[in-house]
């Protein structure tokens, strides 16, 4: 799949290998990312989720770790 057509979903969001006990990003560190790259956190949550390309088009670390999350995900049959 393109990153073009991917569309990284909360369900990616909550999964996502994180650094902590637990899997998953959290929803605070996520609406920070939003605020830091002018990216409509509100609209995400709406449309529950955001396509990869505006993920990728901000450079951010995490945001690219969600993106290949969201790229093994799908590759393997997930949604």
């Amino acid at each position: 799949m393109a990153d073009a057509d991917l569309f990284v979903t909360f369900d990616h969001l909550h999964s996502a290998p994180g650094w902590g006990a637990r899997p998953g990003f959290c929803h605070s560190g996520t609406r920070a990312l939003c605020a830091r790259y002018g990216l409509d956190w509100a609209a995400i949550v709406r449309a529950g989720g955001i396509p990869a390309s505006a993920l990728i088009a901000t450079g951010d670390a995490l945001a690219l770790a969600l993106v290949d999350h969201a790229r093994q995900e799908v590759s393997h049959g997930q949604r």
